[in-house]
């Protein structure tokens, strides 16, 4: 699987995970349906649920005139991976992690979207460098 696929069905996950408090390896399974799990798929999933907290809270100091719970569901699932990938995925630039969180709005959100997804996390770009 590649790393886009991988996000994207990441982002279904915990989009599945957010909403409907499903399990995360449920949610994995619903998204890959028969397809075997991609490890980096599980990793992103598991690891943005397992830091959610601390992640949670780094998006808060960064949202202006906005709460969390104010967010779209989607724009918050792509936020989560996104600050995930920038602060525990060492191996993954994080310019690559912004551009993708970036892709993944403009295919999965509205059209305002995308432009929010990087005003959010290039001020936690400045934060983690």
């Amino acid at each position: 699987m590649k790393r886009r696929t991988a996000r994207e069905k990441a982002l279904q996950a915990l989009f599945q995970y957010d909403l409907g408090q499903t399990e995360p390896l449920e949610a994995i399974r619903n998204v890959v349906q028969t397809e075997e799990i991609d490890p980096f798929l599980q990793k992103l999933v598991l690891g943005t649920v397992e830091h959610v907290e601390e992640i949670d809270a780094t998006l808060r100091k960064h949202l202006e005139k906005w709460t969390l719970e104010r967010v779209a569901a989607v724009d918050r699932a792509i936020l989560r991976l996104a600050v995930y990938e920038m602060t525990y995925e060492e191996d993954i630039p994080t310019s690559v992690s912004l551009n993708e969180a970036i892709e993944l709005a403009k295919k999965f959100s509205d059209s305002q979207a995308n432009r929010f997804i990087n005003g959010v996390l290039s001020k936690v770009l400045q934060t983690i460098e």
